[in-house]
């Protein structure tokens, strides 16, 4: 594999000539470099006028490599040919190396220039490549390449401090001012044609000469001090996006190269293509592969617009109980969310995971922009935020699977789209249960994010090593011992009256960010059930459940079948609005109960505004469907149930209808024991609840419902 490195632009607050005299110091030895043991040209030249100075040298260098494999390899030391030319009518100085040691073994190709700044002209750039191809070495190719590169990276910034200890010498000397070349039939004495002989250096006089840093070109301001709009400053990105190492460095450059050659519109910023590779550890195929898919996210579904176009709901502004509060002592943007206060069941039914999800990505977005300013406000790379976050009021009802569920669904997209942001996170008032939703949540965490997490239970988060580390004291909020006021909602419990169907919940003009839904609704009329079919391969599975009856009163029940259903939706085959909905029936008219199918579980009785959990433990494979039908007299027959087609005709114009939001899931039963169907999330202080048990001589199972 070949690898390659590409550097950032140097600059050098001095003229082009007097870098030349700098850089001319190096030869033929240079004692600032140990590795660099000497040189001897090889061959030089000029052109007629003088503008154009080439000199090919051979240079010596020492490799620290072991003494056996210097020994396996014959050789002591390594030489490199490196052909210079200096072009003095354009102030650029191009250099070009190549290994002579082992060249058919090994490749190494380094490209070096010096140039004027394009906003500056008393201003000189410096950019470097270079790339290794180890084709073979005595079976030590990993070694040798591990080898090269720590020894090419150990010396790239020692490089620019080697110039810069020869410009501070030259000043010492009084040589401050070097004259520019010009052609020949322009130069006068003091203007020499070639001008880089020691008597081509002209001293200091006081009066004579140029500053440094004239008056007249001023110092660009750091957001224009690249040299190119395509390119990056070293001093830009210590400045913006902190302290990289060369191949960092290297790394960020060379993908940001690919997406300016690639997208051609509007590429990320230059922080936020950091985080993917930092996400990735700097592997930049990983990272680009990473990169591509949330750009195309971002751009499927608008993202770089939701701060625009994303207004939360009243109902979110009131009830989700989170915000921003100032900033930690690092100067990271402080999100402060209280989750044990947040009835995170109620959002989701009221809102749907689609809003819920949209929310946090507004949040992520809100971050970044805080992160930009605050990088400004502090004068120091600020790249990603604090969260804190306040556990008093966990318990079982946030342990409930389809909650957890979406916010897993929700750490995924943040993880892959917003990866790096969080810079550490802060557990308070951890409670006893905590540690079973960490068990479920942190798999789906990566690693790195992981570390960045400080958990504190009871009131250990008080004093020395708590908070106070971490945030100062005069924006500690009120609810934790603070004396900062914090505007942070403190939730409460969504009424039941707010929740809303699936249509309801998901009407908007934006464009959807999931296709599925954890909850899914529907519409039982009278006679006309809703049912659903799950398919079971194998004995003792555990089919769980979780629905709301949002309107009417409804009778849910479970049957079994050892032969497949035909499903009959009316809303497919209807040309006009059929009150049926998006009602779907299963059992045919022509079956017999107790015959072609059985029931298993008894019928559970569900009132307006109640909330049912429950599970059955299957004995037999099949299918099991589950069944809501409106609550009312039995049917006359028990051989068969009414169906659409005859109460369709007597239902037309009428709205009577019960409606429902529903959620379904099919575990192994070795995995169910434990799991987050198995929790109850019915079991808060929000409301007033009792528990209604159920079963049969077919199956172990359970329903828990909330008045």
């Amino acid at each position: 594999m070949v690898q390659k490195y590409q550097s950032p632009v140097r600059v050098y607050k001095y003229p082009f000539e007097l870098v030349m005299a700098a850089y001319e110091k190096r030869f033929p030895t240079c004692p600032e470099i140990p590795v660099f043991l000497g040189s001897e040209i090889l061959h030089e030249s000029r052109s007629e006028d003088g503008a154009i100075h080439v000199i090919e040298r051979s240079c010596k260098l020492n490799v620290d490599a072991p003494r056996l494999l210097k020994k396996i390899a014959g050789v002591d030391y390594v030489f490199f040919i490196q052909k210079n030319t200096v072009n003095w009518r354009e102030r650029t100085l191009r250099i070009e190396a190549h290994n002579e040691t082992f060249a058919n073994r090994v490749v190494v190709r380094e490209t070096c220039s010096y140039s004027v700044h394009p906003d500056n002209e008393e201003w000189t750039c410096f950019e470097q490549s270079a790339s290794l191809d180890i084709k073979s070495f005595f079976g030590f190719e990993s070694t040798v390449e591990k080898i090269a590169m720590k020894q090419y990276t150990s010396n790239i910034k020692r490089g620019k401090e080697v110039i810069e200890h020869y410009l501070k010498e030259l000043i010492s000397q009084g040589i401050t001012f070097i004259p520019r070349w010009s052609p020949p039939a322009a130069k006068d004495e003091r203007a020499p044609a070639v001008g880089r002989a020691p008597g081509d250096i002209v001293p200091d006089s006081g009066a004579a000469g140029t500053s440094r840093e004239p008056a007249a070109s001023p110092c660009p301001p750091p957001e224009a001090a690249s040299p190119d709009a395509d390119k990056l400053d070293a001093d830009y990105i210590e400045r913006y996006l902190g302290q990289l190492s060369p191949m960092q460095e290297s790394c960020l450059i060379r993908l940001r190269q690919w997406l300016q050659e690639t997208h051609k519109g509007k590429i990320p910023k230059d922080e936020h293509i950091l985080r993917f590779l930092r996400a990735r550890d700097f592997n930049i195929d990983k990272a680009r592969e990473m990169l591509c898919q949330s750009l195309a996210w971002r751009k499927q579904y608008q993202v770089d617009f939701i701060l625009q176009s994303w207004r939360p709901p009243a109902l979110l502004q009131e009830y989700y109980t989170g915000g921003w509060h100032y900033q930690d002592k690092d100067g990271r943007p402080l999100y402060i969310l209280r989750l044990g206060q947040m009835d995170t069941k109620g959002l989701v039914k009221a809102l749907g995971e689609e809003s819920l999800l949209r929310h946090v990505l507004s949040i992520n977005e809100e971050g970044q922009k805080r992160c930009e300013e605050n990088t400004n406000i502090f004068g120091r790379p600020i790249t990603s935020w604090t969260c804190l976050v306040d556990l008093e009021g966990l318990n079982m009802r946030h342990l409930w699977r389809p909650g957890v569920k979406a916010l897993l669904r929700i750490i995924e997209v943040v993880e892959d789209n917003y990866p790096e942001t969080l810079g550490r996170l802060l557990i308070v008032r951890a409670p006893r249960v905590f540690p079973v939703l960490w068990t479920l949540v942190s798999p789906f965490i990566n690693e790195n994010t992981r570390q960045k997490f400080l958990i504190y239970s009871g009131n250990n988060y008080q004093g020395s090593g708590g908070l106070v580390d971490y945030v100062d004291k005069d924006v500690i909020p009120d609810f934790l011992g603070g004396d900062c006021m914090c505007t942070v909602s403190e939730g409460g419990l969504v009424p039941k009256s707010l929740y809303q169907s699936e249509d309801e919940s998901e009407n908007s003009d934006h464009i959807r960010l999931w296709t599925e839904t954890i909850y899914h609704s529907a519409s039982v009329l009278k006679g006309a059930p809703h049912e659903i079919l799950v398919e079971i391969l194998e004995g003792e599975s555990v089919i769980t459940w979780d629905f709301d009856i949002l309107k009417g009163d409804v009778v849910f029940s479970l049957f079994h079948s050892k032969r497949a259903p035909e499903p009959s939706h009316k809303e497919a085959t209807s040309p006009s609005p059929s009150p049926a909905g998006d009602n779907v029936q299963l059992i045919d008219r022509t079956w017999v109960l107790g015959v072609d199918y059985s029931r298993v579980e008894s019928p559970l009785v569900c009132r307006e505004g109640e909330s049912i959990q429950g599970s059955h433990v299957t004995r037999w494979p099949g299918f099991y469907i589950l069944q809501w039908r409106m609550h009312g007299p039995l049917p006359c027959s028990s051989s068969s149930l009414p169906r659409v087609d005859d109460v369709l005709a007597s239902l037309q114009g009428s709205s009577h209808k019960c409606k429902l939001i529903y959620y379904y899931e099919v575990l192994a039963s070795k995995d169910f024991r434990g799991s987050m169907s198995s929790l109850e999330s019915c079991n808060s202080g929000f409301s007033q609840l009792s528990g209604v048990t159920t079963s049969s001589s077919q199956s172990q199972s359970s329903s828990h419902l909330s008045r």
